[in-house]
């Protein structure tokens, strides 16, 4: 059985989605996402634990997440977002420096293509990824919310354009 429930961010709505085990899903919601949904949220308690999280994190009280986490996807995969989970609050760093990290130096697009597909926005923190010259790349919700988070961290980066 799949759970839901949303939050109302300074970025809008997010939904966090969980099974029995952990949160497989946190995502920024578009307009179509809401209307369709049209308010049928059953939550667990491994939802209402990431709305409180997620609700500390954006009031500036919580630097950590404390959450089971349950993604769905590659070994790969699995493996850059343990990465990812390791950068700290207030930090930022390249592809490059994550690919090190998981000992594949080489791998910086590989990275890259992982990290686009983190499902668990915010708290496995891909936003945290910027170009190995200081500026934003992709976010699957946008440059303007990574731009927003890695100011709410207090991170440094160049925003371009």
């Amino acid at each position: 059985m799949m759970y839901q429930q949303s939050l109302m961010t300074p970025l809008g709505e997010l939904a966090v989605r969980a099974s029995e085990s952990g949160i497989t899903q946190v995502q920024f919601l578009v307009a179509t996402d809401i209307e369709r949904s049209g308010n049928k949220e059953h939550g667990n308690a491994i939802t209402a634990l990431g709305i409180e999280q997620l609700s500390e994190y954006f009031a500036g009280e919580r630097q950590i997440f404390a959450l089971p986490l349950a993604p769905q996807g590659t070994e790969f995969q699995h493996k850059i977002w343990t990465a990812l989970q390791t950068i700290e609050f207030g930090v930022s760093c390249s592809y490059g420096d994550i690919a090190k990290h998981i000992h594949q130096p080489t791998a910086a697009r590989a990275v890259g293509m992982a990290n686009s597909k983190n499902p668990i926005a915010i708290v496995i923190p891909c936003h945290r990824v910027i170009g190995k010259n200081g500026t934003l790349t992709g976010y699957a919700g946008g440059l303007d919310k990574k731009s927003w988070l890695l100011q709410h961290e207090q991170a440094a980066f160049t925003l371009v354009g």
